[in-house]
């Protein structure tokens, strides 16, 4: 899915792999921030990596053009390329599944270590973890919306009409690759057909932030909300390469409050004054064993 968070920011490297953990003292001074009280947390793409999502500027990440809105909006063969790569990719998200770092997340919530959770992805993984107020900057990939009237239909729905549209497409193009945000790269797109509304008959788009489009400011007032209630922000698996993350960075900074980052390559805030804490490493291990420090 073609989102400001991935295709625009390509937000940050965070996953486990077989790396070591983070240095205990960067442990320690991270775990000693919340004598201060609760952190809000930041994150980015690094942060699904670990449940079989690509990102956009880890190491190895393929090359990646951005999809547009107005692309989107304006021209019949970009919504062809966006169902068809989301019609494949669905095939390997059905067994998406939350990974050790959003149940950190979660856990870090539930213990009240945490006032919120911000997030750059459109997977749906911190909910699915058990997160509760969760900030989706960008959206959520598992609902659709028609242009016209707003109306809104599951993701499972609209790809049940493409599959009648369009029959035999899946077996063609089951092994087409797959993209950041879990999408794939069909070529074979010129005879595919588009579901449109069935209420009205106007395009459907999926309900998140295209490359070109703003947070809506519910959205992002709401992740301001939970940084004003924390007493620190931690930045998790997001380099920071969008402007989105910035501004919630610069929020923090009025106020004062120290910012610890995880993450595997550089971030945009790595020679902020405001930085406190910087782990080099995957979110899955870090955040585990910030959760587990704290559950002592």
């Amino acid at each position: 899915m073609h989102t400001a968070d991935r295709d625009a920011s390509g937000t940050g490297d965070g996953g486990c792999g077989s790396d070591k953990p983070a240095p205990n003292e960067h442990l320690e001074q991270l775990t000693a921030l919340f004598e201060r009280g609760p952190a809000a947390i930041l994150t980015g793409a690094g942060m699904s990596t670990d449940s079989g999502i690509p990102d956009y500027r880890g190491t190895g990440s393929p090359p990646r053009t951005p999809m547009s809105i107005e692309q989107f909006t304006n021209d019949a063969h970009y919504r062809r390329r966006f169902w068809a790569g989301a019609r494949i990719g669905a095939l390997r998200l059905a067994n998406l599944r939350a990974n050790a770092g959003h149940e950190a997340v979660a856990r870090l919530e539930q213990a009240g270590h945490l006032t919120g959770v911000i997030t750059q992805n459109v997977d749906g993984l911190h909910t699915a973890a058990g997160a509760v107020n969760v900030a989706e900057l960008h959206g959520s990939g598992s609902t659709m919306r028609c242009i016209t009237e707003g109306h809104r239909f599951t993701r499972a729905e609209t790809l049940a009409w493409f599959d009648a549209a369009n029959p035999g497409f899946v077996e063609r193009n089951a092994d087409a690759p797959t993209n950041p945000d879990g999408d794939a790269d069909v070529t074979a797109i010129d005879s595919v057909r588009v579901p449109v509304c069935p209420a009205c008959g106007a395009t459907l788009r999926p309900d998140v932030v295209y490359f070109g489009e703003h947070v809506p400011k519910p959205v992002f007032a709401h992740a301001e909300q939970i940084i004003a209630d924390a007493e620190m922000l931690i930045i998790a698996g997001s380099s920071l390469a969008v402007n989105t993350g910035v501004r919630l960075v610069h929020r923090a900074e009025t106020r004062g409050i120290p910012i610890a980052v995880i993450n595997r390559g550089p971030t945009a805030v790595d020679r902020r004054s405001s930085l406190h804490t910087r782990i080099e490493g995957g979110t899955s291990e870090t955040l585990s064993a910030l959760a587990a420090a704290l559950e002592r």
